[in-house]
C-alpha cells in the first residue's frame, strides 16, 4: 500500500511566545508526509528550489517517504513567515513568497499512479483536479482547501469535491463554502457537493466528523483536542492531523464509521505532538508506539459511563 500526497514544501520563519525559528522545514506536504509515514509509505509530489537545504532532503528520505515526485527547479523555495501571540488560534502572516511554487504543475510519476490513498493538500483546485486525472483507481481520495480558493475558485473547488471521498476544512471555511452560519447545517450542505465525509477542524476545540451519502451511514462524531500544556508552535497542526487521519485509514480495509472515528483520534494525537515543538522537531523522533500510548490516554480522558438505572430514574423524576 502507499499514500500519495501533493502539495507544498516550504521554508518557514516563525515567531511565538516560546521563541523563534528561521527557514525551518515546513509546508503542508511536509507535515502530512512526516505524520503519515509512520503508518505507510508516502509518495510525495511537490516542488522546491535549488536553495532547499540538503539536510531537509536527507531527513525526508530517512522516513518512509519517496521523493521521486519532488521537483527541484532553479530558483528559491516557497517561503512563509508568521507570528503567534498569547492566543495561538490567531496567526499573523508577516510574509509569503511563492517563488518556484508559483509555477508548480504537479506531475505524478508512473510508479505513484497506483497509490491506494490520495491526499490533495491545500493547493489550487484546478491542480487538484489535474492530479485526480493522473491517478488510476485509488481506494480513498481526500483533499484540504482554504478560504482563498473558496472565494476565488469556487466552481473549480465544487467540481473537485464531487470527485473525492473526504474533505477537510476548518469551521470558518465550512460555513463560507456552504454560505450557512450554522455549522451542522453547513456541514450537510458541503457533503451535498459529493464527498462522503467532512472533517471540520476546530483548533483547540477539536474536530467534528460528519458523514452522509448512498454508501455511508449518516452520522456525526465530535471529539475535543488532546489537552496540551506546553504549546510551542501550532504551525502545521492541521496538516499533521490529516497525516494521522489518512495514515490510519490507509491501514483499514474499508471506510467504516468505526475506522473514521479511530482515524480522527489518530489525527488529533498526531497534531498534539506537533504543537509541542517548532516545525517538525517533535515528529522527528516520534514512533507509532508513542502515538498509540497517547491514543490510549486520550481514550481514557474522553470516556464516560452510561447512566445507571437509578440515576436515570431520578433524572426522569426531576425533568420528565
Amino acid at each position: 500500500m502507499s499514500i500519495l500526497v501533493v502539495g507544498s514544501v516550504a521554508l518557514d520563519s516563525v515567531q511565538t511566545t516560546q521563541g523563534s525559528r528561521t527557514r525551518v522545514l515546513g509546508g503542508a506536504c511536509t507535515y502530512f508526509a512526516t505524520a503519515a509515514s509512520l503508518y505507510d509509505r508516502v509518495n510525495m509530489v511537490a516542488v522546491v528550489g535549488t536553495d532547499f537545504p540538503q539536510e531537509h532532503l536527507d531527513f525526508l528520505r530517512s522516513r518512509n517517504i519517496d521523493l521521486r515526485g519532488l521537483q527541484i527547479v532553479e530558483g528559491e523555495t516557497f517561503s512563509w513567515s508568521g507570528r503567534y501571540g498569547e492566543d495561538v488560534n490567531v496567526r499573523e502572516t508577516l510574509g509569503t513568497r511563492l517563488n518556484v511554487f508559483a509555477d508548480f504543475s504537479p506531475v505524478v510519476p508512473q510508479d505513484y499512479r497506483d497509490s491506494e490513498c490520495v491526499f490533495l493538500a491545500n493547493i489550487d483546485p484546478d491542480l487538484q483536479l489535474a492530479v485526480l486525472e493522473q491517478v488510476r483507481s485509488p481506494r480513498l481520495t481526500a483533499l484540504d482547501s482554504m478560504n482563498y480558493w473558496i472565494d476565488s475558485k469556487r466552481e473549480s473547488l465544487v467540481r473537485v469535491l464531487s470527485r473525492v471521498d473526504v474533505v477537510l476544512l476548518n469551521e470558518a471555511e465550512t460555513k463560507l463554502l456552504a454560505q450557512e452560519p450554522n455549522l451542522i447545517a453547513a456541514a450537510r450542505l458541503v457533503l451535498g457537493f459529493g464527498p462522503r465525509v467532512l472533517v471540520v477542524k476546530r483548533g483547540e476545540y477539536g474536530v467534528m466528523v460528519v458523514t452522509q451519502g448512498e454508501s455511508m451511514e449518516e452520522s456525526l462524531f465530535a471529539i475535543p483536542a488532546y489537552p496540551v500544556e506546553d504549546v510551542v508552535d501550532p504551525t502545521g497542526a492541521g496538516d499533521t492531523f490529516a497525516g494521522g487521519f489518512i495514515g490510519h485509514l490507509a491501514r483499514c480495509d474499508r471506510l467504516s464509521l468505526e475506522a473514521l472515528r479511530r482515524a480522527a483520534v489518530h489525527g488529533t494525537v498526531m497534531a498534539s505532538f506537533t504543537v509541542q515543538g517548532f516545525s517538525i522537531d517533535r515528529l522527528r523522533t516520534l514512533s507509532l508506539a508513542d502515538v498509540e500510548r497517547r491514543y490510549d490516554t486520550f481514550r481514557h480522558l474522553t470516556y464516560f459511563e452510561s447512566l445507571t438505572p437509578s440515576e436515570r430514574g431520578r433524572f426522569h423524576k426531576l425533568f420528565g
